[in-house]
């Protein structure tokens, strides 16, 4: 059994679970951070604490934040004393007083001294230095006014306490930021390749959809939404995929489920669509009914998407009309079909042809279409 002496010494060592909690949720908040370096502050009777996210040897912080401080104060350290802040190299992992880093007869002398920290409110400041495996720093502050006490051991072996949590949350929010800028790119190439996605929960419902897919149910064109659910035109495929959906329970392993192929008829007498339905393969205790259960793949087979006018105007020089016979030749038509779609005369594309052929350097049609299509997919 615990005897009392042990028990206080327990308590002592404990953090706020409001902390903890501000520490660990906030990091899917709209704004990562903000709500822990608000508790932080007022945990140690602080004016305000500070976060930065930077690459070491920058000349400008990645991200800085400062919840509650003069927004030209943060504006004026990012833009010009970034660089010149002494109180940067601390021992990793070791929380620090800026009074005992920093020299004081430099400290004194120094322009950031006079110029920044005292429009900041002082130096009394306390820090910590934390550096990812991948390079960068998170370096935590937490700053009092100068008309205040500075901080003393209390305070610096709280902070200290803290710096598990803080780099384990510091991991965190670099997966998260690395998963979230790998999705981007992955749903960039879906886009260009207009490919439309849908994900499904197990109950029918829309989870997320990309802008090919808005487009595409917004127009009803065989494919719909009925609030927060997802409809097919036809009666039997609709069935099929409710079906699907039925196979997929909390019971059924989605890695053992075949993907569902559809070829759905759209009422405007357009393209069919065509619909893979993938089984999600989410970890067995998010197969709850509101959890993403399918992935929708949905194309216009024969449909052709080539680069924009605009882009290739701007990569080779072009005038709008030369840029949209470009377009148009890089989709597969014919230089009489791009006359006819135009609207111009033999004549004119061909004259725009030969302009073309100057300013990209090739001298064939298929060289054209296959440059176009090669330097903007």
């Amino acid at each position: 059994m615990m005897n009392p002496i042990q028990m206080d010494d327990a308590a002592e060592t404990l953090l706020p679970s409001a902390l903890l909690e501000a520490l660990y949720g906030g990091l899917l908040d709209a704004t990562p951070w903000e709500a822990f370096l608000r508790a932080l502050a007022a945990y140690l009777d602080s004016s305000y604490a500070t976060i930065i996210l930077t690459v070491p040897g920058a000349s400008s912080p990645g991200m800085t934040l400062t919840p509650g401080a003069d927004p030209q104060v943060q504006e004026d350290y990012s833009a010009s004393f970034f660089t010149s802040d002494p109180f940067i190299g601390l021992p990793e992992g070791e929380v620090m007083r800026f009074a005992d880093f920093v020299d004081r007869t430099a400290r004194k002398n120094a322009d950031f001294h006079r110029d920044f920290l005292e429009g900041a409110g002082g130096d009394q400041i306390l820090g910590v230095d934390l550096r990812a495996q991948s390079g960068f720093e998170a370096r935590i502050r937490v700053t009092r006014d100068q008309s205040r006490p500075d901080f003393e051991r209390t305070e610096r072996d709280t902070l200290q306490r803290l710096v598990p949590h803080i780099r384990n949350a510091v991991r965190l929010y670099e997966r998260l930021a690395t998963i979230g800028t790998e999705q981007g790119v992955f749903q960039g190439a879906i886009e260009q390749m207009a490919v439309a996605t849908i994900i499904l929960d197990h109950g029918g419902r829309v989870l997320r959809t990309n802008a090919r897919a808005d487009h595409l149910l917004a127009r009803a064109d065989g494919l719909s939404r009925s609030g927060d659910r997802f409809v097919l035109g036809g009666r039997d495929d609709q069935k099929a995929l409710e079906a699907m959906l039925r196979t997929l329970d909390v019971e059924s392993d989605p890695r053992a489920v075949a993907p569902l192929r559809l070829r759905i008829e759209r009422p405007s007498g357009e393209r069919d669509f065509a619909i893979v339905a993938q089984p999600v393969a989410g970890p067995a205790f998010m197969r709850g009914a509101t959890a993403a259960a399918l992935a929708l793949f949905v194309t216009e087979p024969g449909a052709r998407t080539g680069p924009s006018p605009e882009a290739i105007r701007d990569l080779f020089q072009l005038t709008p009309a030369e840029a949209q016979l470009a377009a148009t030749l890089a989709n597969g038509a014919s230089l009489i079909d791009a006359a006819d779609r135009l609207g111009v005369t033999h004549n004119t594309v061909r004259g725009h042809l030969r302009a073309i052929f100057a300013k990209t350097g090739v001298r064939r049609q298929s060289q054209l279409v296959h440059l176009l299509n090669a330097r903007l997919p």
